[in-house]
């Protein structure tokens, strides 16, 4: 059982490392593509993990969730950018902060996509709630099969929690772009306390409540028509 959850923590591992780079490399490409190159100077528009990996909340926090069940709260080093040099504030800003969020969104959807690939070719099979390989025991294969479901999993998790709308969230950003500017600079406030609204929502089990609502959901599309 411990050789399981040591290979399983691996591929969580990867898989979370993988898709916060990737959220955070889509932020630094798109503010570049409005004009503000400090993220790409900084080497930041790339999928190099030791450029977005943070010790503590890429590695420790997930690793400590991994280990003890606690609440998933993990993040990468924040994306440098600077506003004065986007070529339209509110456009870059909706922008620039949904482009991590559909980066996760396309990594979750090519998983998908794979799953149900190998699913109608008859290379793996759901079985009792789980992807199975077929007429093989290569460690490899389980390896990739598993891989493929957590990347799932993790990446439509991370797209869900970045759109709530809680500093310093990307949602929240997101929103202060479609309202008025009288209530983007409102919630632009709470920056000051987002931190703390994010732990408490966390560990209180408001995004529990979430997920548990969109994850059937992404499982059926995934699983739209199989029998």
């Amino acid at each position: 059982m411990g050789e399981l959850n040591i290979g399983l923590f691996i591929l969580y591992m990867i898989a979370l490392v993988f898709s916060l780079s990737a959220h955070e490399a889509a932020h630094a490409w798109m503010s570049n593509r409005f004009g503000d190159d400090l993220a790409r100077s900084l080497g930041r528009v790339t999928l190099n993990p030791a450029s977005h990996v943070d010790l503590i909340g890429t590695l420790l926090f997930p690793a400590l969730a991994f280990f003890t069940n606690a609440p998933l709260l993990g993040w990468a080093r924040p994306t440098p950018i600077n506003p004065a040099n986007w070529s339209n504030y509110r456009v870059a800003n909706f922008f620039v902060s949904i482009a991590g969020i559909l980066a996760n969104v396309l990594i979750a959807i090519s998983a998908g996509i794979a799953l149900r690939v190998l699913l109608e070719t008859g290379m793996i099979a759901f079985s009792g709630g789980w992807f199975v390989p077929v007429a093989t025991d290569s460690a490899v294969v389980r390896g990739a099969v598993e891989l493929l479901v957590v990347l799932f999993i993790l990446n439509v998790t991370l797209a869900v929690f970045n759109l709530l709308p809680i500093p310093p969230l990307d949602g929240s950003k997101i929103l202060s772009s479609l309202l008025p500017e009288q209530f983007g600079r409102a919630l632009a406030a709470l920056d000051q306390i987002g931190f703390i609204l994010l732990f408490v929502a966390v560990f209180t089990g408001v995004f529990s409540v979430v997920f548990r609502f969109v994850m059937p959901i992404a499982w059926s599309l995934l699983l739209l028509g199989y029998n």
